[in-house]
């Protein structure tokens, strides 16, 4: 598996030099869906190989999910709702210009989500309520809805529209719907999407940021899967 990270990571330096080259934009677009598929289940794109993401879903306990934390007593619940939110915000809000997919299908409600925005501004207690209540396989097929949104609107891309912008209005509707919250602590994030374009959001947040909270989330479960044992060994 770290082979394939490391994999992972030089292929992602190599798109972030070839992306805006007019005369690399198929190749560009190729690499940036096997990068996008890499990160996400592949029950999302149908990949014929076992990914990141399938690695941490793997005999994934509930308890492991709804209560390890990484390093910054974050949990699994919470990272993968968070790395979601914010490709469903940055690539439809802001990359194509329509609806988010969590305003459609009632999937705050089959998520039992207590919250509506990306989580930046919840504390560790806060994090730890909404990962009790949330309903995994309902979040589970919320982010495959959003990975498959994605590659749909990627797709359809020409030359000309990675090197687009974002105006103003575009940025502040994620604010005024609650996306994003107002708080010191989240919004911080609409201004640093606000100095991208379309191929930074690929960059950064549609592919690397998935990577580094499932490296979070892995580190997780790994400290609960030796905890287990641990106690297993004891007894």
């Amino acid at each position: 598996m770290d082979t394939d990270k490391s994999l992972w990571n030089a292929q992602q330096n190599y798109l972030r030099e070839i992306i805006l080259k007019p005369n690399h934009f198929d190749e560009a677009i190729a690499l940036f869906l096997k990068q996008h598929a890499w990160v996400h289940a592949s029950e999302m794109s149908g990949i014929n190989v076992t990914t990141f993401e399938d690695v941490l879903w793997k005999n994934l306990e509930d308890h492991t999910f709804r209560e390890a934390v990484g390093m910054k007593d974050r949990t699994i619940a919470y990272g993968i709702w968070h790395a979601t939110r914010i490709e469903d915000i940055t690539m439809n809000l802001l990359v194509d210009g329509h609806n988010q997919v969590i305003d459609g299908d009632n999937w705050i409600e089959r998520i039992n989500a207590t919250i509506y925005d990306t989580g930046n501004a919840l504390d560790a207690h806060e994090i730890h309520t909404f990962s009790s209540n949330i309903n995994r396989q309902a979040l589970f097929e919320y982010r495959v809805a959003v990975g498959r949104k994605t590659r749909n609107i990627v797709q359809s891309f020409s030359t000309g529209d990675l090197k687009r912008k974002f105006d103003a209005k575009a940025l502040s509707k994620i604010l005024e719907i609650g996306a994003v919250s107002k708080s010191d602590g989240a919004s911080w994030l609409v201004d640093f999407w606000g100095k991208k374009n379309v191929a930074g959001i690929l960059l950064m947040p549609a592919t690397r940021h998935h990577m580094v909270h499932i490296n979070e989330s892995l580190i997780a479960k790994s400290k609960a899967e030796k905890r287990k044992k641990n106690t297993l060994d004891r007894s």
